[in-house]
């Protein structure tokens, strides 16, 4: 007997075809994720910005999109926004079925996160120096060891945050959505193989913008961390935190 291989990832993970929490819980569980995704993501530029020479590099997607903005003179709420939607197209291809309510979910997710990346960005650069002042240049080694910490902090605290919002599965981020296409409809639930297999997008914008401005900024030593950890850690937040959450709903298109 032939097995569908949705159905074979859905057995080997903790997911459901349903939901098993009330909307309140829903709602609360993906405005927690969204804050700190969208610090964690901050957190890996500013901390690269502020090491001279720059060699930690922001999260992978993170980087690529902020060069795509430097390329096109996007700030990064329009650089995130537009990637968002033609990665939300591609994984239309991918789902075999164009699904304009998951579309627009996914256009839910990125206007407010990117306005939290904008908002994030601006505060740890000390734009509201009622609050806080920014963070410093590293200038000194304990300096770039912490940041680079931070920078490391900043990757799981992405992690985290997919795990959780894959989970509850209310809307997704496109790049996000993505990893979970292939994590399973092509990857039998394996979170890290989803997760390379993601970066091939972010890979050819950031080629397109070397091209453009023949320069090669946030990537580095964070950037590989989040290539070669953040699956991972995604895979492990699924169990560790929010244990008891299980994917809901879980939708990955028509063979």
């Amino acid at each position: 007997m032939k097995v569908d291989a949705t159905s074979e990832a859905l057995a080997a993970t903790p997911a459901t075809a349903q939901r098993t929490i009330s909307l309140g819980k829903a709602i609360a569980y993906f405005a927690f994720s969204l804050v700190i995704n969208s610090a964690g993501n901050v957190l890996t530029l500013v901390t690269s910005a502020k090491i001279h020479p720059s060699f930690l590099g922001a999260a992978y997607w993170t980087a690529a999109e902020a060069n795509l903005g430097t390329a096109f003179h996007w700030n990064l709420f329009w650089a995130f926004l537009i990637m968002g939607f033609l990665t939300a197209v591609l994984n239309a291809v991918l789902m075999h079925q164009w699904s304009w309510k998951r579309i627009a979910g996914n256009m839910v997710f990125m206007v407010p996160f990117s306005a939290l990346i904008q908002l994030f960005e601006n505060f740890f650069m000390g734009d509201y120096p009622n609050l806080f002042n920014g963070l410093p240049a590293a200038r000194s080694t304990g300096m770039v060891i912490f940041y680079v910490a931070l920078n490391f902090l900043g990757v799981a605290l992405i992690a985290t945050a997919i795990s959780i919002y894959q989970r509850v599965n209310l809307v997704l981020h496109p790049a996000d959505d993505l990893m979970q296409i292939l994590r399973f409809r092509y990857f039998n639930g394996q979170a890290a193989k989803a997760m390379w297999a993601s970066y091939i997008p972010p890979t050819l914008m950031a080629i397109v913008a070397i091209l453009v401005t023949h320069q090669f900024t946030n990537f580095g030593l964070g950037t590989i961390f989040a290539f070669v950890a953040q699956g991972g850690i995604t895979g492990i937040a699924d169990k560790v935190v929010f244990p008891k959450l299980k994917h809901q709903a879980l939708d990955v298109g028509t063979h």
